[in-house]
């Protein structure tokens, strides 16, 4: 039987989407393991950073440094894809970054497998690690899915979980995910591909949803709970960041990069007042106990530690950001 499984992974054409650095550990594990990867489906390149340099998404890097060609298409028009990318029996996806129509998942005679990484259906949607952590949660883990026609619908093929540690970090944990779903996924495709895995329906009753993130969904709202603030500030950066206003004869923005939820010691002033005591060199009042801010970056200016930032710019003692 695994011969079996062997030879269908071998003989089977694979075309694959994807985009971020998400995707790349699925790409690459599917070329180690032996499957045939016709191409690669990526986002148009894009400017990036303070320059806006056009620039190639990872996973289309990573494809022409594995030999596969690379296809970016504007738009999805089902006529022209069959005729510029090349066939493929099944279709596997690894955050594309884009809603992919019916008209092309039909293409895929043997349909479209979906790295998700959360346990569906909690957390449909495009922020499910961000979202996982600002909630709390205990657990997360990765779900592969068959796609249909609605976002992270489809039916699951296989679900792991793991604890979500309680001082977890976006990037930590997004990279934990994503060696999980490609360890994940080569294991299912076989067992897929010769009819072994039974589909399990998802619960849509039971179904939460993250969003698109944006800039203002980091601005830091000083009356909620620190914890909530410091999941905030370990889920959301490097980007949006968790950002707040210091207002004065200079308007500063300040940028949150490390924090530390402090709630057993009795803070002055209202929500934002920033305060320190013999432990911490920069507590900021919330809603419930203090943020301790461990590391930021003031103005678009270099990082600089809780220590560094009370002693240069001192006068935040006393302030009350907003």
């Amino acid at each position: 039987m695994i011969n079996q499984n062997k030879n269908i992974v071998n003989t089977t054409p694979l075309l694959f989407f994807g985009t971020p650095l998400f995707a790349v550990p699925a790409l690459e594990a599917l070329v180690k393991n032996g499957y045939s990867v016709v191409g690669v489906v990526t986002r148009p390149d894009e400017p990036a950073g303070r320059d806006q340099i056009i620039t190639p998404p990872p996973v289309k890097v990573t494809a022409k440094r594995l030999g596969i060609p690379v296809f970016q298409p504007e738009g999805f028009d089902a006529k022209q894809f069959a005729e510029e990318v090349p066939s493929a029996e099944l279709f596997v996806v690894a955050a594309y970054g884009k809603i992919i129509p019916h008209s092309i998942l039909n293409l895929a005679p043997r349909g479209t497998l979906n790295i998700h990484p959360s346990l569906l259906p909690k957390w449909r949607g495009p922020s499910p690690i961000q979202s996982a952590i600002m909630a709390g949660d205990e657990r997360t883990g990765v779900s592969i899915m068959l796609l249909d026609e609605l976002m992270d619908h489809g039916p699951i093929m296989a679900q792991r979980t793991i604890p979500l540690p309680p001082r977890a970090t976006y990037p930590v944990l997004h990279d934990t995910l994503a060696e999980l779903g490609a360890a994940m996924l080569v294991e299912t495709i076989p067992d897929y591909l010769s009819e072994k895995i039974s589909p399990v329906a998802q619960n849509d009753e039971r179904a939460t949803f993250s969003k698109i993130l944006k800039r203002n969904d980091g601005r830091a709202v000083w009356d909620r709970p620190a914890e909530s603030i410091d999941r905030m500030v370990r889920a959301l950066n490097p980007w949006p960041g968790v950002w707040t206003i210091w207002p004065g004869t200079n308007i500063y923005r300040l940028k949150i990069e490390e924090a530390l939820a402090v709630t057993d010691t009795p803070a002055p002033g209202s929500a934002g007042y920033v305060w320190h005591n013999e432990n911490f060199p920069l507590l900021v009042k919330t809603g419930h106990g203090s943020l301790a801010i461990k590391k930021a970056i003031l103005g678009g200016r270099r990082s600089l530690t809780d220590a560094e930032l009370a002693r240069g710019y001192s006068a935040i003692i006393g302030a009350t950001l907003v």
